[in-house]
């Protein structure tokens, strides 16, 4: 199996630099441009069977880029969400700082009414587990959600200790390519911009 791991377009909140998260913000203009170039590369290169999306605005807008390009039908979830960071959704980065100081805390707990990094985890265990369980093992499925989903999908991917210190970097919608081949899963590509360029 062939999976697309793609991060959603420019959002309104990189603009504002705020903390977005769960805050719905729509994408910008540069944000659409770059859906629809990202959509055309796929399509070009890939035959797409199949689009799973998170329901957060920035990512379902750019999964309907997608869509429209390659025909394949979409299926929106939301385990496919961004963390859920609870009371800093939508606030800007220096009011987090002044009002919300980073604790540690047990990855089971949270603060702030945000999700634990368990239940963040769990989520991309859970789709994954779907994901691979729906599809049949030729197919390409691509995957269109955030930033952090993207590092708990890699790390559910590769099996990885839940408090695993790696960070994958994904750029407005990079494209993340694996493969899954019987027990080898694999990275062919790794936050691919080209289409940006």
């Amino acid at each position: 199996m062939r999976l697309l791991v793609i991060r959603h377009g420019e959002s309104e909140a990189d603009i504002l630099n705020v903390h977005e998260g769960r805050a719905d913000f729509e994408l910008t203009e540069r944000g659409h441009r770059q859906a629809d170039a990202m959509s055309k590369y796929v399509k070009e290169h890939y035959h797409v069977d199949k689009i799973y999306c998170s329901t957060l605005k920035r990512a379902a807008q750019t999964s309907k880029h997608l869509a429209d390009e390659t025909n394949a039908p979409l299926f929106p979830e939301e385990n496919l969400m961004e963390f859920n960071n609870g009371l800093l959704a939508g606030l800007e980065r220096q009011v987090v700082n002044e009002k919300y100081p980073q604790v540690s805390v047990p990855i089971h707990s949270s603060v702030y009414e945000q999700e634990s990094v368990l239940m963040f985890r769990y989520r991309a265990d859970f789709m994954l587990s779907k994901i691979l369980s729906e599809n049949a093992p030729d197919s390409t499925i691509a995957v269109v959600t955030h930033g952090g989903m993207i590092n708990q999908l890699y790390r559910a991917f590769f099996k990885l200790p839940v408090d695993a210190e790696i960070f994958f970097y994904t750029g407005d919608t990079g494209i993340h390519e694996w493969l899954l081949n019987g027990s080898v899963r694999s990275i062919v590509k790794a936050n691919c911009l080209v289409h940006n360029i």
